[in-house]
């Protein structure tokens, strides 16, 4: 897992990967809640939708609780001495499910104690091995140190969930972490491939537009111009301190990253153009997840880019 000394969990996920992006969109999304974005079962076809599917079987580096690598890439359970665990090694398929988990420190006792990243002290992340069926919540903490995270309806298949956390006391004390396990979503499962890049893409009647090409071990920033019915969008609302939240998972081994926004909030009229800050540290395809609100809607854009 990794850390860094950046100001937010976001930042420093970012921080830690080396190398920047060549960017190329296609699109699959649908909106979700205002609290959350939540997109059970997305489809990597064409056009939205809610089926959702991924191969069977999870490899031995997918099984639940052997995530045990460090290579600061948001794929280990433990991370400088703070650790992810949950009990939870399976997840009802097709309704609403709750995965608990707690982050230990020293000793192994429960954390308790989190600062304040982009409004939240947590982001849990759940993802399908096949990058479709995306959801970001903002779970609940019990006095005990026990988080809940309430999932809407999950597909067949191998998840991934990341927690992305700063501590605000301890040794890790101001520093970012993202640590991941993976559950099993029993049932019959049917891997769907990622759509083929593109430069656009489309959500609830908006266009995202991406101009900039980044390419691998270069920093680079990228520009994200959004649009709706031809027309230049110039009404969107903050969403976690910022006018768009960017995560990324790479096609084949699910690495996390995060894709620091660098446009200043000034109110309830952002955009139409967003800037980001792009560094990721694998090359190959990476499935991009844009969210924005419009009229108190958070809307979600899957996005594939490809990394040279």
């Amino acid at each position: 897992m990794f850390t860094s000394s950046r100001p937010t969990v976001r930042r420093r996920a970012v921080a830690v990967a080396g190398t920047a992006v060549a960017l190329a969109l296609a699109l699959a999304a649908c909106g979700s809640s205002d609290d959350s974005s939540s997109m059970p079962g997305m489809d990597h076809g064409a056009r939205p939708s809610v089926s959702s599917s991924r191969s069977a079987s999870p490899s031995m580096g997918d099984m639940p609780g052997m995530d045990h690598t460090s290579d600061g890439n948001g794929l280990s359970d433990t991370r400088d001495g703070y650790r992810l665990t949950s009990k939870d090694t399976t997840l009802p398929s097709g309704k609403q499910a709750v995965y608990r988990f707690t982050v230990t420190g020293a000793g192994d006792k429960p954390v308790t104690g989190f600062a304040l990243d982009q409004t939240a002290r947590m982001h849990f992340y759940a993802i399908r091995s096949d990058l479709t069926g995306f959801q970001h919540l903002h779970p609940t903490m019990a006095p005990d140190g026990t988080w809940t995270a309430d999932l809407t309806a999950l597909a067949p298949g191998s998840w991934r969930t990341f927690a992305s956390f700063t501590p605000d006391s301890g040794t890790g004390k101001g520093k970012g972490f993202v640590l991941s396990r993976t559950v099993t979503v029993p049932g019959n499962a049917t891997k769907t491939p990622l759509p083929a890049a593109a430069t656009t893409a489309e959500v609830d009647g908006y266009t995202v537009t991406v101009k900039g090409a980044p390419m691998a071990g270069m920093a680079h920033p990228l520009s994200v111009t959004v649009s709706k019915d031809g027309r230049p969008v110039t009404d969107l609302q903050p969403y976690l301190d910022t006018y768009a939240h960017l995560t990324a998972f790479h096609e084949g081994t699910q690495e996390f990253a995060h894709l620091h926004p660098t446009t200043e909030v000034t109110g309830d009229r952002g955009g139409p153009d967003l800037a980001f800050h792009a560094e990721l540290p694998t090359a190959g395809n990476w499935r991009l997840f844009l969210q924005f609100r419009t009229g108190g809607k958070l809307h979600t854009a899957a996005l594939t880019l490809h990394v040279g």
